[in-house]
């Protein structure tokens, strides 16, 4: 794997990781736009593997206020991470995108107006009709005000409802959890990460709109969800889905919104043939 600084058309900085470098003769390799609280230390399994699997380059991106790239500005909008995604996609000569999670949201926004080739999804992050709310961003806010911020991160992951069964906990429990756990790697990371995932989720919910402009998106998309993903994912999906007729649609059985994370194998060769074709 290697690792580059990337200069921004404002100056900022973007760390981007390379995995399967030796594949670069093969041809342009696929961008990897990740999702809110996490890094791309978090995808390095599924780089990997589907780097293996496709033979060409896999390229992952943090975005402003992820790893060592530059700060997420307190006025935060989609634009700036697309036009951030540009940058990328001149550097790298991909026209391959694969966005999980917020990161599908963006990609999504991104490939009406940037030049993509094939775009994959899995559980995009994208308010459609009003598919996605966030009533919990006040009370989160006020705790963080308060300097509660065992309480906050509890909210966010009640909010989220992408931890599966530890989302469906009281929020009590998922505050003294937060406490135990707070000096852990994960839990230290979704604390750094919390104040970047709110305004994302600001801006994406200030992005919502009808299915039908999604008709600009690429010919070959692919759109995927985890059959144990929050059902808000496959709201969203399936009517980008329905007025996008080149489009695919696929559910991965047994898994939810960390099957990207996991990487089953299923997943790896249904994205390396998509990628191939």
């Amino acid at each position: 794997m290697t690792r580059e600084m990337i200069t921004t058309t404002d100056s900022a900085a973007l760390e981007l990781f390379t995995t399967g470098a030796e594949f670069r003769s093969n041809g342009p390799g696929v961008v990897v736009v990740i999702g809110s609280m996490v890094t791309a230390a978090d995808y390095s399994k599924f780089s990997h593997k589907l780097s293996a699997a496709l033979e060409r380059p896999i390229h992952t991106l943090n975005r402003r206020g992820h790893g060592a790239s530059s700060a997420q500005a307190a006025d935060y909008t989609l634009e700036r991470d697309i036009q951030d995604l540009q940058v990328i996609l001149n550097h790298t000569g991909a026209t391959d995108i694969f966005g999980h999670s917020f990161g599908g949201g963006l990609a999504l926004h991104a490939a009406r107006t940037v030049p993509v080739d094939r775009l994959a999804v899995y559980d995009p992050a994208v308010s459609v009709n009003h598919s996605v709310v966030a009533s919990w961003i006040p009370e989160y806010e006020k705790a963080t005000a308060t300097g509660d911020l065992d309480k906050a991160a509890a909210i966010a992951v009640k909010g989220l409802d992408a931890g599966g069964a530890v989302s469906r906990m009281p929020l009590y429990m998922l505050s003294l959890a937060s406490k135990i756990t707070a000096n852990t790697p994960l839990a230290k990371q979704i604390r750094e990460q919390l104040p970047n995932g709110v305004r994302e989720i600001k801006a994406l919910i200030a992005a919502d709109m009808p299915a039908e402009p999604f008709l600009e998106l690429p010919l070959e998309t692919l759109i995927m969800v985890g059959e144990k993903s929050p059902a808000y994912f496959g709201v969203a999906c399936g009517q980008i889905h329905d007025v996008l007729s080149g489009s695919s649609y696929s559910v991965l059985d047994g898994y939810g919104h960390d099957g990207v994370n996991r990487a089953p194998d299923k997943l790896i060769t249904e994205l390396a043939e998509f990628f191939a074709s």
